[in-house]
């Protein structure tokens, strides 16, 4: 068995879950962190060929991620990240014995999702289209934003990663390219569809305008295990595709001030849709399809959030709570 450098087998297991296991590029960023900083602290002990990492080393290695005060969420992560590599090691023939196939982490706390109440929501969006009567294209596609956000429980990746040619106006469905490259149709409703209809015809063109004043074609790179290019829906204020942290800033800077606790993200519109949806009589089947979920037990937490919303409105409203 010939050696090979712990970096080059990384570099190697990383494109393997990106072209034929097609891991998102945010999963691949976070395996490549962690792997890179098992391969320092191993370096640190003069180990740096892949046959030489063992399960004594990796615990330590963990346990040194524990005492630098690193949540449990983190080190489980770093832990999935090293057991991921150390099985393709063995399936590949790189090393004879898994070295992380008996590697343990502490579970990571379980935290429920930050939920916007539903009047809250009506509250917020009734303020963005105030501040969209006078068409300004910005508030405009804010507004068309948060509504599909909100509608069809899109991940921000999903959102951004819209093309024009994704969104079936007459339907009321966009088609969204999701986790593993998988897609799956959304509908959304009335009030979403006036939205967004108004950002695409009046808005989305104003914007547009600023690309080809800087003499581009309106044709911006395309979402990562998609098509690779394409004609973005949401636009930046220069003309080209709107990206990720631009939507975290606007969902941050609107939730900043609503009671609450929990990550104030695109994240919680999402959460918010499918325990309203649940709330409402939603069969959790269905709503984990529209949420593009692969597990029916990743949905279920949203039950849990049911619950608990149904428990703080009984101790508040029964008379013998």
């Amino acid at each position: 068995m010939t050696e090979l450098r712990f970096d080059a087998a990384v570099d190697d297991y990383l494109a393997h879950v990106r072209h034929e296991r097609g891991y998102s590029d945010h999963t691949i960023d976070a395996y490549a962190s962690d792997l890179a900083d098992l391969g320092r602290f191993a370096g640190e002990r003069g180990i740096d060929d892949v046959d030489r990492v063992d399960l004594d080393l990796l615990r330590d290695w963990l346990w040194a991620a524990t005492e630098r005060g690193l949540a449990r969420s983190t080190i489980a992560r770093r832990a999935a990240s090293a057991r991921g590599l150390g099985a393709w090691l063995e399936r590949t023939g790189a090393v004879a014995a898994d070295p992380a196939a008996r590697l343990r982490a502490p579970r990571a706390k379980r935290t429920l999702p930050r939920v916007v109440a539903a009047p809250a929501v009506t509250t917020l969006i009734e303020g963005l289209q105030s501040a969209a009567v006078d068409g300004d294209p910005v508030a405009v596609r804010d507004l068309a934003i948060v509504e599909l956000l909100y509608a069809c429980g899109l991940r921000v990746s999903e959102l951004v990663g819209l093309d024009v040619d994704d969104v079936d106006r007459g339907n009321r469905t966009v088609r969204v390219v999701g986790k593993g490259s998988k897609e799956r149709v959304v509908p959304y409703g009335a009030p979403a569809a006036a939205a967004l209809d108004r950002y695409l015809d009046r808005a989305r063109p104003a914007l547009l305008v600023s690309l080809e004043d800087r003499g581009g074609t309106g044709s911006t790179g395309g979402r990562a295990g998609s098509r690779p290019m394409g004609h973005p829906v949401f636009l930046g204020v220069r003309g080209g595709r709107l990206g990720v942290r631009a939507v975290h800033r606007l969902v941050a800077g609107l939730l900043a001030d609503l009671p609450g606790s929990g990550p104030a993200g695109p994240h919680a519109f999402r959460h918010s849709a499918a325990t309203h949806l649940l709330d409402g009589g939603a069969d959790l089947r269905a709503v984990q399809e529209y949420l593009g979920h692969a597990s029916l037990g990743t949905t279920q937490i949203y039950t849990h959030v049911s619950a608990e919303r149904l428990k703080q409105t009984y101790a508040t409203a029964h008379p013998r709570a």
